[in-house]
């Protein structure tokens, strides 16, 4: 699959999220909680440029409302016991920016199997400190399809800023939506430097694809003007592709962050 090297429809869908009077056949699709077959489950929350990354690898995108800050954030630590596990590869989140209280986290698994046999065996235990911090956990799966700039590594290093965008897209527009993707949006964005790493991913049903970008700078990402998002959308025709889009803005909260050696 085309290897692009920085996928930037999630700023437009942040963008559109943010209240831009130019949306999907004149009003913005968002995916609503329990919607686009979310998963309700417990939380369990959980870089070298140059060369595509090759490994296959499970993404896994938690959020959830917060009731509890403080005992969330402190049960958030007993995440660390994902370490070991075998098959885990890394995992971080934050805060989001635009809606209050709500926390988005995701890890990164090497496969569905290694992913089953954790949730099996200990995922209960070290989810039990948490239970009664937080509210409408959604989950969702996805498969990494291809780098949002190549040399994506599953590592949160160096990121000061997440960006997410959720988008389900019709049926007979998927492979547009994909090359569009790889063609337009990749491209767009290629020179900025405060985009460290991504991932495109998809999920089953298979019109579903999440886009996940790490920035190293807030200053940097904000330099990306919402006029070029609307021009590089109507090239991509991504009005015709999308069935609904959200997206979000994360501040990346590094206590939480939980990688292998």
């Amino acid at each position: 699959m085309g290897r692009g090297r920085l996928l930037s429809i999630l700023d437009w869908a942040a963008w559109q999220s943010a209240g831009s009077p130019w949306a999907l056949s004149g009003s913005l699709l968002r995916c609503a909680p329990g919607s686009a077959e979310w998963v309700r489950a417990p939380c369990a929350y959980g870089c070298s440029p140059g060369w595509p990354y090759d490994g296959a690898v499970l993404v896994k995108w938690m959020r959830c409302t917060v009731v509890d800050r403080r005992g969330f954030e402190r049960a958030q630590r007993k995440w660390a016991g994902l370490l070991g596990e075998p098959g885990f590869l890394g995992q971080g989140g934050g805060w989001s920016r635009s809606r209050a209280g709500v926390a988005h986290l995701f890890g990164f698994w090497e496969s569905r199997a290694f992913y089953d046999s954790f949730m099996a065996r200990s995922h209960d235990r070290l989810h039990a400190s948490q239970v009664g911090t937080y509210q409408d956990m959604q989950v969702r799966l996805f498969e990494y399809r291809f780098d949002v700039k190549v040399g994506f590594e599953p590592t949160f290093l160096g990121t000061d800023l997440l960006r997410v965008a959720h988008c389900t897209v019709r049926h007979d527009r998927m492979d547009h939506f994909v090359l569009m993707q790889e063609k337009v949006w990749n491209p767009a964005m290629a020179g900025s430097p405060g985009m460290l790493r991504g991932v495109f991913a998809q999920a089953q049903p298979e019109d579903e694809f999440l886009v996940l970008s790490m920035w190293n700078s807030t200053a940097e990402h904000g330099k990306y003007r919402a006029e070029r998002v609307e021009r590089l959308a109507l090239r991509a025709q991504t009005g015709a592709d999308l069935a609904a889009i959200a997206g979000d803005v994360i501040d990346l909260e590094p206590s939480w962050t939980v990688m292998t050696p």
